[in-house]
Formats: structure tokens, C-alpha cells, sequence
């Protein structure tokens, strides 16, 4: 006969992340975790029901003894009866990350944040591109989800 605390470990949270060109992930996971607007959150099986929206940030889940990890360019997630699911802006793997061309992009933002001044509109669409560009390079640098 298991134990209540075998059971308790056994249980896990179904996780699907979509974007708009694809369903990137649907399994089971023991936890998540993701880049709210207002920091990072995290969640657990029996998690409380929530909505939040998504900064552009580091994703991870961990399945048994391995994490993994996602770059996330925003969106939204919402967790309900032990499913997050997370609708992405853009979402993508350490292993799907060109590093060349995020640098590009890390180099080319860099230039033209420090060309604009803090209160125009492209300093911030710069300032952003400069966000995903740092997530993505953050990210291929971790392990592999493959």
C-alpha cells in the first residue's frame, strides 16, 4: 500500500505552452515556473487558480530529476485544476537558439538604446529587442531540452 507521502510526490501539473505558429509543449510536469509582470512565479501540483500576464524572461519545468529551460517573449498563463497553460507571444528551447543571431540582435539593440533617448517610443521597442535578445543568449546557455 503507498504511503500519503508517495501519493503526494506522485502527482504532477499537465503543462501546454502554444504560441502562434505552434504547440510547443503538452506533458506532465512536477513544476513550472515563469517570468510574470510582477517577478517570477512559480507552481505546484494543487496550485491555486490564477491568471497573470508574462514578461519576457526564462521559463523552466522540471520533470523528475531534470530541468528544463525556455526563452519567452510574453504572453499569458493561467493555472486551473492542475493545467498551466501559457499562451506565448514567441517561445523557444536552448536547443532551438542561434546564438550567433541573438548576439546580433544583443549588439544591434545595445547600439540603438544608446542612439535614442529614454522617453521616444523606438527606445523602448529597442530596450525590449534588447530584452529578448539577453533572454535568448541566457537561455542557450543551459542544457538542452533534447
Amino acid at each position: 500500500m503507498p504511503s500519503a507521502f508517495n501519493s503526494v510526490m506522485a502527482e504532477k501539473i499537465r503543462l501546454r505552452l502554444v504560441t502562434p505558429s505552434r504547440l510547443l509543449l503538452d506533458e506532465e510536469v512536477d513544476e513550472a515556473t515563469g517570468p510574470g509582470v510582477l517577478g517570477e512565479f512559480g507552481v505546484l501540483p494543487k496550485h491555486i487558480s490564477f491568471l497573470t500576464l508574462l514578461a519576457v524572461g526564462e521559463m523552466s519545468y522540471k520533470q523528475g530529476a531534470e530541468r528544463h529551460h525556455l526563452a519567452i517573449s510574453g504572453g499569458y498563463a493561467e493555472v486551473l485544476d492542475d493545467v498551466m497553460t501559457v499562451l506565448a507571444d514567441a517561445a523557444e528551447y536552448a536547443d532551438e537558439i542561434d546564438t550567433e543571431r541573438a548576439r546580433a540582435a544583443r549588439e544591434r539593440a545595445e547600439k540603438r538604446v544608446e542612439e535614442l533617448s529614454g522617453e521616444d517610443k523606438e527606445f523602448a521597442a529597442a530596450e525590449a529587442a534588447l530584452r529578448r535578445a539577453l533572454v535568448r543568449l541566457q537561455v542557450a546557455g543551459k542544457e538542452a531540452r533534447r
